[in-house]
């Protein structure tokens, strides 16, 4: 399998993402296309003593930077290392596309370059987020801010089967974000979308309210991409501030230091619980192929699961699986 990798996507490129896949091709024996910078990906290589066997190296003379507007990926940098790993997705040069660059450019060059399945409305960025008692995956989180009935059914059809055939969930969990629990509540647009989930066959579990979604009471979390980036960035705001108070507590002061020494093993399980990076990636569901979208601040090892979530994709065939259902 080879898979193609923005390395000048992301806070930590392009050196954390040629180790993730230099650790990719050692771990799963992948091939990998890197595109970017030829000179640059290859004296970061030697520098740093990073093996590039198996590693394709396509050159770019162009960058998507985070402030850039979505639409450059398309239009004013068409050689940029993000454009070129899609057009070669498109090409057939690779089995799916990873990034950790801009999300807007990334969702929007997915769409248009590599097209939509047949019958999907809009693709949707679909992180997976840690659980009280294990993941479930936000749908949509950011991609669609305006959306219709009918898109956040198929929002639930997508992300059931990608829990099922990626994630190995059996028959997922749907729920439905929002104000409360009753079948009534919400705007029009969540009560007709409860309606249609209602009877949709899928295993709907009704509308959840946002403080239950951390306790894992569904496996796919659907809204509008507005209400879905709202609930993504307030997690990861919460987890961080969390986890900044309990080291605070635990380093100020002898006392603090003395409890530290004894619970340190318990506190570094929930870290690690709770840490992004064991998931990789987000895919946008929707599209003809599979794109991923890696976390901005992504490392190596992150890059690394990245590639093996999208590996898990392809092999599941799960994009032939979504068209089937739809």
């Amino acid at each position: 399998m080879k898979i193609i990798v923005d390395a000048f996507g992301g806070d930590n490129a392009p050196l954390e993402i040629i180790k993730g896949c230099a650790q990719a091709v050692s771990d799963f024996g992948v091939d990998i296309i890197l595109t970017g910078k030829e000179e640059v990906i290859k004296s970061v290589a030697e520098e740093n003593s990073i093996s590039l066997d198996k590693i394709e190296i396509v050159n770019c003379t162009e960058q998507i930077m985070m402030d850039d507007s979505a639409d450059a990926v398309l239009k004013t940098k068409k050689d940029s290392s993000m454009a070129v790993g899609l057009k070669l997705l498109n090409e057939g040069a690779g089995q799916a596309f990873i990034s950790a660059g801009n999300s807007g450019a990334l969702c929007m060059g997915a769409t248009l370059a590599i097209k939509r399945i047949k019958g999907i409305k809009r693709p949707a960025f679909a992180p997976v987020i840690p659980s009280e008692n294990g993941f479930f995956m936000l749908m949509d989180g950011g991609a669609n801010i305006d959306c219709r009935p009918e898109m956040l059914y198929q929002f639930a059809l997508m992300g059931s089967v990608y829990m099922e055939k990626v994630m190995c969930i059996s028959n997922p969990r749907i729920g439905l974000a929002n104000v409360g629990t009753e079948d009534h509540k919400g705007t029009e647009l969540y009560r007709n979308a409860h309606e249609l989930l209602k009877n949709s066959g899928l295993n709907f579990v009704g509308n959840v309210e946002g403080r239950d979604i951390p306790k894992g009471v569904c496996d796919v979390v659907v809204c509008d991409g507005f209400t879905g980036n709202l609930i993504l960035k307030t997690y990861e705001g919460v987890a961080l501030t969390l986890m900044k108070q309990i080291k605070h507590m635990f380093t100020n002061g002898l006392k603090g230091k003395l409890a530290a020494a004894l619970v340190m093993k318990d506190i570094k399980f929930m870290k690690n619980r709770f840490n992004y990076n064991a998931y990789g990636g987000a895919p946008i569901l929707g599209t003809s192929k599979p794109v991923f979208k890696a976390h901005g601040d992504s490392k190596a090892v992150t890059l690394k699961n990245a590639i093996k979530l999208s590996m898990d994709y392809v092999n599941a065939r799960a994009i032939e699986e979504i068209s089937s259902a739809i």
